[in-house]
């Protein structure tokens, strides 16, 4: 069987356009960009957002919760993590988030549905059967979770057994993201996270007899001391467990950014040539085993809820990356959460110092934030619709707008997309444009194009370093 016939359907691995593309880029899990939030949006803006939103229709949120704390230091992580052994830390981390919670609900007014929860980290199971029982009912006491919702959690295989997922069953949770990035162990050890196929089994089995509806793992080509052979045993470990989703990560080397990322030996990571035959690997491997692309690192099995929104045109994408709800509003609590409310994104306090002095306080513990002009909101429509669907109506787009005359307004675009579409990324029938097989794992080069802030003079001066795509 030929590598392009092990493909999925709706994607062609071309190495060589991609090893010409393979530039750095934003990954648009929000437009605007975090990195373009600012200071000088503040506790009294969040206030306002909230409030108006109180007295808006009763449509659903999502909820997200940050849990710092992790066991052990994974040195590829890039997440607002604090590594610490010490459990105790837990407990007035809680009445914080719990506080930030009763703040927000208060300037809401009301008791709003939620038909989105999500905890992450750090390590959400870091906290106690109890601390994941008291969050959960704080929750409930100033929210509604919606029967039917999707609510998900984060897991470390290593410190989770089968009665801790049958009580995060019975708190209400049905589905779960398992961290594995790979089974080897000298790529664990290089890495730092050492965690074995059995405990990881263990866990998945537990999820599905305790009635989870998704399972999704997570695997990070890229890092030391990975290569074709022993990344294919992984693989293989994986398919055999058979989860409904899998993403897979490129690894980020930015040791400038992310501190615990300076304990890797550069040289054991594998070359561009020799990371981009992983990829191709993993897609054929994936492909073969029934998974079908869903875009930006994520796989899933055609029965799988992503798998069919997509098929219905009802895919979105927010903060925690692929989603079957709508443009839902995200109300985020802890260190370092956004939330997306309106046309606003609001970011926490990232560090535990500050986020607990803003809270001793009584305030809300922002950092920063930006109010969409209407150009964002149709931009961040333009780029979630090209990251979901792999096809844009711009006429459409513009109409909905309000933007008269979509050839004139998207012009600039027009005219960056050209090279893209005779380099065979996507095709343009008009206004309608259409991303290829080959071009979508290229799919953030595309959309880098609609995004005002890289192409705008004055936004350039403070240009970010972000990840390469691939």
């Amino acid at each position: 069987m030929t590598s392009r016939t092990m493909m999925p359907a709706n994607l062609d691995f071309q190495p060589e356009l991609i090893r010409r593309y393979d530039v750095a880029g934003p990954r648009y899990t929000s437009y605007p960009t975090a990195d373009r939030f600012r200071p000088d949006f503040q506790a009294a803006d969040y206030a306002a957002a909230l409030r108006e939103r109180g007295r808006a229709a009763l449509t659903p949120l999502s909820l997200y919760v940050h849990i710092p704390f992790c066991e052990t230091l994974c040195y590829y992580c890039g997440c607002n993590k604090i590594p610490t052994k010490n459990h105790a830390r837990s407990a007035p981390y809680l009445d914080q988030v719990e506080q930030e919670m009763g703040l927000v609900a208060g300037l809401l007014g009301q008791r709003l549905p939620v038909s989105q929860l999500h905890w992450g980290g750090g390590t959400p199971t870091f906290l106690s059967d109890e601390e994941a029982s008291r969050l959960m009912d704080v929750t409930r006491r100033y929210f509604e979770l919606q029967a039917g919702g999707e609510y998900s959690i984060e897991i470390d295989p290593r410190k989770v057994g089968r009665q801790r997922v049958a009580h995060l069953a019975a708190l209400g949770f049905n589905r779960m993201s398992v961290g594995v990035q790979d089974f080897d162990p000298a790529v664990q050890q290089a890495v730092n996270r050492i965690q074995s196929y059995e405990e990881t089994k263990e866990v998945i089995d537990a999820a599905r007899a305790n009635g989870f509806a998704s399972v999704s793992v997570d695997l990070i080509y890229g890092l030391p001391r990975q290569n074709a052979f022993n990344f294919a045993a992984t693989l293989e470990k994986v398919i055999d467990l058979r989860p409904d989703r899998v993403a897979l990560y490129s690894y980020a080397h930015l040791p400038q950014r992310f501190t615990p990322q300076r304990r890797i030996n550069e040289a054991d990571l594998p070359e561009p040539q020799a990371k981009l035959v992983l990829l191709g690997l993993a897609i054929r491997r994936l492909a073969h085993a029934g998974y079908v692309y869903i875009g930006m690192d994520h796989f899933a099995l055609p029965a799988d809820e992503l798998a069919q929104a997509q098929q219905k045109g009802k895919l979105h994408r927010n903060f925690q990356g692929y989603s079957t709800q709508a443009d839902l509003d995200l109300l985020a609590f802890g260190v370092s959460g956004i939330s997306k409310l309106g046309r606003h994104y609001i970011q926490n306090a990232k560090t535990l110092e500050a986020y607990g002095a803003a809270l001793s306080a009584g305030e809300l513990p922002v950092e920063r934030g930006l109010t969409l002009s209407d150009d964002d909101l149709l931009r961040r429509e333009a780029i979630q619709r090209l990251m979901c669907d792999f096809a844009l109506d711009l006429e459409d787009l513009a109409q909905r707008h309000g933007v008269p005359d979509a050839a004139t307004y998207f012009a600039a675009d027009l005219k960056r997309l050209h090279p893209l579409e005779e380099a065979g990324l996507l095709q343009r029938d008009g206004l309608t444009l259409r991303v290829t097989p080959q071009g979508r794992l290229l799919v953030r080069i595309v959309a880098m194009q609609f995004d005002r802030y890289l192409h705008d003079a004055a936004a350039l001066l403070q240009a970010p370093r972000y990840s390469r795509v691939i």
